[in-house]
């Protein structure tokens, strides 16, 4: 075929799909076709799952290499999506707290009772795994040597006046995130207003410790999903030690 013949072929295939190539399709030849895109997109699927997994199991600090592997791609493929591993990390981070974020929406919505409200709240996240995927400096509380004097300020969703009189929203004693942690600005703020608000409800009614935070919630989130080989057996745990973590949380 010479070239005349490729663009006449390549005209042709232009008028049947009204004047355009196909998106995401690279052609090769007459009537054969590439969905890069689709190749694309299924690997930047196979990415995100495999960080979500090998990030939740062993922490952000788990190598690059550990998500290729998991995702069975190079991890050249992984670099191409995300430049650096900090990129990756604040992608995982931002998306599990925004899933957190809507399950406390959702609890808040669909129950009237402010005990029930944060109970479905801490199963649905649990049973999600989300939790161990928060971004680092939103489970830090202060001391306990604080407690006393300072327990607002242990408070992650307290809000400050920022200089010009505008209300921040800030994970107080939060520092500079190292390179393989995400950025306490991932969208932090809108779960720990909702969260807050959640304890808030169950504290007034008199069903919350007085002195439970929230950061003590999320750190139940955090710390009840067990990672175990066995799915039912993983299931059945978590289910038993959020029982456990419920029940201490509750006042006497």
């Amino acid at each position: 075929m010479n070239i005349s013949d490729f663009h006449g072929s390549v005209t042709a295939l232009s008028a049947e799909t009204g004047g355009r190539v196909m998106a995401g399709s690279t052609t090769h030849g007459v009537g054969r076709s590439t969905p890069l895109r689709v190749d694309a997109q299924r690997n930047l699927e196979h990415v995100l799952r495999a960080a979500r997994e090998v990030f939740g199991e062993l922490g952000y600090g788990a190598p690059m290499e550990d998500v290729a592997r998991r995702a069975r791609v190079g991890v050249g493929t992984v670099y191409r999506r995300f430049p650096s591993k900090d990129v990756l990390v604040r992608r995982i981070a931002e998306e599990e707290t925004a899933r957190l974020t809507e399950q406390a929406q959702s609890a808040l919505g669909q129950e009237e009772e402010p005990w029930q409200a944060l109970s479905r709240f801490l199963r649905t996240s649990v049973a999600s795994g989300a939790g161990r995927l928060l971004p680092p400096q939103v489970l830090r509380v202060g001391a306990a040597a604080e407690e006393a004097d300072e327990a607002a300020a242990r408070v992650p969703h307290q809000r400050q006046a920022a200089a010009g009189g505008t209300a921040e929203l800030r994970v107080v004693g939060a520092r500079t995130p190292a390179e393989d942690e995400p950025s306490e600005d991932a969208g932090a703020g809108a779960l720990l207003e909702v969260v807050g608000r959640l304890v808030d409800r169950a504290r007034e009614a008199g069903e919350l410790r007085t002195d439970v935070t929230v950061a003590d919630v999320l750190l139940v989130i955090a710390t009840a999903a067990p990672a175990l080989p066995d799915p039912a057996q993983q299931a059945a745990a978590s289910a038993r030690l959020l029982d456990i973590l419920l029940e201490g949380l509750r006042s006497r």
